[in-house]
């Protein structure tokens, strides 16, 4: 693609004249603030929309990220104040709290001994990944692990959105909310760190589009330019 094609202008490309479903999914992905509180995703699906986005990649293959899934009506009242009123936590099918573990390594031996059992590693390479991932991250400092959850974090949540949107519903990351009184009304201790509320659900009111900075403002190669 060039600096100056749109997805829409690569999807209209295509040999057969269909458009890539990826692209589709892209270019149709929108942050939705109304939604129909009619709609109820099961737990079945929300689970698949969480499963499919669990391949995005994390550092170690820890996967740091760990979903609050919110359903139940009096909950998402609850919620309301502490997302300042905001009021697509009350009316979306589905809020997914992602949470990033700070211990994420103490689940090593279950990570890679599923690796094992995958034959995707030897028991003796999956021992070595286990030791060297438990004293390298257990070692870090506070700030420095932190930071390393919250990226894993954010990648996982951009696949959910991309996931949610190509089996046709709508989402909204949320940065906007109070992360202590979150953590207070759900008992969640400081071992794990509130990155992001994801409401999910039908849109009652389209996203509106947005423009992005042309790629000259932001792109620079094999030297920077500010």
């Amino acid at each position: 693609m060039s600096n100056t094609q749109t997805a829409s202008q690569v999807n209209a490309q295509n040999n057969d004249g269909t458009a890539p479903a990826f692209y589709t999914v892209l270019d149709e992905r929108r942050s939705v603030r109304k939604y129909d509180s009619s709609v109820v995703i099961s737990d079945a699906e929300i689970n698949e929309i969480l499963e499919i986005a669990t391949k995005a990649p994390s550092g170690s293959n820890m996967q740091p990220w760990r979903f609050l899934v919110i359903t139940d009506a009096e909950l998402k009242q609850k919620l309301l104040p502490i997302a300042f009123n905001q009021q697509q936590v009350v009316e979306a099918s589905a809020i997914v709290v992602i949470l990033a573990d700070t211990e994420m390594y103490s689940l090593s031996e279950q990570i890679y001994g599923a690796a094992v059992k995958a034959g995707y590693m030897t028991e003796e390479v999956a021992n070595n990944f286990i030791t060297n991932s438990t004293n390298m991250y257990s070692s870090l400092p506070a700030e420095r692990l932190k930071d390393i959850v919250i990226f894993d974090t954010g990648l996982v949540a951009m696949q959910i959105m991309l996931t949610a949107r190509a089996k046709g519903y709508d989402t909204v990351p949320m940065g906007g909310y109070n992360k202590d009184q979150l953590k207070e009304l759900f008992n969640i201790s400081d071992r794990y760190v509130p990155t992001l509320v994801l409401p999910i659900g039908k849109a009652a009111a389209a996203g509106h589009p947005t423009t992005r900075l042309p790629l000259e403002d932001i792109v620079s190669y094999n030297a920077f330019k500010a």
